[in-house]
């Protein structure tokens, strides 16, 4: 795992930056090999003393993220350790059982690629992009469209429905349930 550690109102000591790496690295452990993947870590600090830190690890099959925020910084951290090893536990239950239904693993989640934020304009534009992303389409049915979704802590998810060929978005309504848009 390659750490890129940033902070934000910040700096990133020495031990901040061991204690980041020796929490994260220990989900190493649910692996079979280590992954080479890079392990984005954002630490900012507010003005009335609370940390937050955000962590994304873009992997091949599934992008592991969490955020969380606390008055204490290494407790904030130990959270975001545990929300994602909850992360990964449940998705290799849900490979699991994915695996002994379809037999294949590759193709059933996208991996997100974030691009840098845009520099704010110097000019107020209710539609103003300053947000972009992009990432692969991969074939996935609803379900683990919704997982996905899941993981992110996303409200939507875009993917390529793997009976149709055809780019559908499922979404989180505010009952709770989902919703599906499927694209002609």
């Amino acid at each position: 795992m390659n750490f890129k550690i940033r902070g934000e109102n910040i700096e990133v000591t020495p031990a901040i930056r061991e204690y980041v790496e020796k929490k994260i690295s220990k989900l190493e452990r649910y692996f079979a090999e280590t992954p080479k993947v890079n392990v984005h870590v954002n630490l900012r600090t507010y003005s009335d003393k609370s940390a937050k830190v955000e962590v994304t690890i873009p992997m091949p099959n599934i992008v592991l993220r969490a955020e969380e925020v606390h008055e204490d910084m290494y407790a904030a951290i130990d959270l975001i350790a545990d929300k994602l090893e909850r992360q990964i536990r449940k998705h290799k239950t849900k490979v699991n059982r994915k695996l002994r239904e379809k037999g294949s693993v590759n193709s059933l989640f996208a991996t997100m690629v974030e691009e840098p934020e845009a520099p704010a304009a110097e000019e107020e534009n209710e539609l103003e992009i300053v947000r972009q992303k992009s990432f692969d389409l991969k074939p996935m049915d609803s379900e683990e469209a919704i997982l996905q979704m899941n993981l992110l802590g996303h409200n939507f998810f875009v993917f390529t429905n793997a009976e149709t060929n055809r780019t559908n978005i499922v979404y989180k309504r505010k009952d709770g349930r989902y919703g599906l848009i499927e694209a002609h």
